[in-house]
């Protein structure tokens, strides 16, 4: 595998383009997006009905509006935390704050492991940008909460309590460590931190093949531990590579290197890295098919969310890998393509600022549309570009 992964390496510093990315203006970006989260803003004020609050995407033409308990819903005042960090105006701290109190019952949510997704977004943003001690709280709380679902013979939290499934642990999983390492920090608990590594450990072995491309699903017997089998229940087939979940990978090993400074996620998030950029079937765009396996690539739906997280996680490990510049240079690539080509129009779509975004398109559900998490990694990775030097 070692030396697969230096192939993966060299490949990337060949093929990766350098010259979109030197055009990217990122707060000139950010600058566009905020009168399209301020639309969205008010159409979700317009709509809102107790307890649907946070906007999903658009489905039959009409805005989706979830509940908190929905996996989605931290992106929304995610969003609105990451623009007042952008702009510095007080209207979108005092929405964001509104937004996040609403997702008070979350941090006690033990029904699935987006318990991360949803309380980090939010109290998570919320307490790195005013170390405020309620948002403090909330990460801990949450934490502990995400800690009931870890089972220590199968060295992983469960994800679903789908009956499809006996102990279903998914890629997406990765994202909500960040919650864990964070709770260790801030309670001096080193549980959250144990759990967080084990999972990864654990992961990194089960989930991953060889050319770094990852299972969606790996099932689990609770009692024994064994593998009960592998699949991909999000993309085009078993053995196929997922695009939003090549991704969920990419952004939850770099993630993990920088909480553990264990070389082994570093060397895996390049690996990840290597694979997602060197597929034959990337479009020249950068933005990928919903699956990097689709057969017929010609008319198939892509998945800019995939590409957001993407963006966002080679901006981070460009700062931990020797490839630094050209990860830093392939980010912007993709969030120029993203900005040029795959932005709503001006306060069209409800306010969502992306369009052309898969979900689960198995099941024929929210293919080609705006999608909130879309949304959130674009203004996260341009933030992150708008800090480089």
């Amino acid at each position: 595998m070692f030396k697969q992964y230096c192939l993966f390496l060299a490949c990337v510093c060949m093929t990766v383009s350098t010259t979109i990315g030197q055009q990217l203006n990122a707060s000139k970006a950010l600058n566009a997006a905020e009168p399209q989260v301020l639309h969205l803003l008010a159409e979700v004020e317009k709509q809102e009905l107790d307890p649907l609050h946070f906007p999903r995407t658009i489905q039959h033409d009409s805005l989706k509006l979830v509940v908190s308990r929905d996996w989605t819903s931290g992106f929304w005042p995610g969003i609105l935390w990451l623009m007042y960090e952008h702009s510095g105006k007080s209207s979108f701290k005092a929405s964001a704050e509104k937004f996040t109190g609403l997702m008070v019952k979350e941090r006690t949510n033990n029904d699935s492991h987006d318990v991360g997704f949803k309380v980090y977004c939010s109290y998570g943003n919320g307490y790195r940008l005013t170390q405020g001690t309620e948002y403090r709280d909330a990460i801990i709380e949450a934490a502990a909460t995400l800690a009931t679902r870890f089972n220590s013979r199968i060295g992983s939290i469960r994800s679903w309590n789908n009956k499809a499934w006996a102990y279903p642990v998914i890629i997406d999983n990765m994202m909500n460590l960040e919650l864990l390492f964070a709770a260790t920090k801030l309670s001096g608990d080193s549980s959250f931190y144990k759990i967080a590594v084990t999972h990864a450990n654990t992961t990194l072995k089960n989930h991953y093949r060889p050319d770094f491309s990852s299972y969606h699903v790996v099932d689990y017997d609770s009692l024994s531990g064994n593998i009960i089998r592998k699949n991909t229940a999000q993309g085009y087939a078993d053995e196929s590579a997922w695009a939003r979940g090549q991704a969920w990978g990419l952004y939850g090993f770099t993630m993990c290197y920088r909480e553990t400074k264990d070389v082994r996620y570093l060397r895996q998030a390049e690996g990840i890295a290597g694979f997602i950029l060197n597929h034959p079937n990337l479009p020249s765009d950068l933005i990928p098919l919903w699956d990097h396996d689709v057969p017929e690539k010609n008319g198939a739906a892509r998945d800019v969310s995939a590409a957001a997280i993407t963006a966002s996680a080679l901006l981070e490990l460009g700062n931990y890998s020797k490839n630094r510049g050209r990860y830093f240079n392939t980010a912007k690539d993709i969030l120029e393509s993203i900005s040029k080509n795959y932005r709503s129009p001006l306060r069209e779509n409800y306010g969502f600022i992306l369009l052309h975004s898969t979900g689960h398109k198995p099941v024929e559900s929210e293919v080609d549309t705006p999608l909130i998490y879309a949304d959130y990694y674009y203004l996260e990775a341009l933030l992150r570009a708008k800090k480089m030097k």
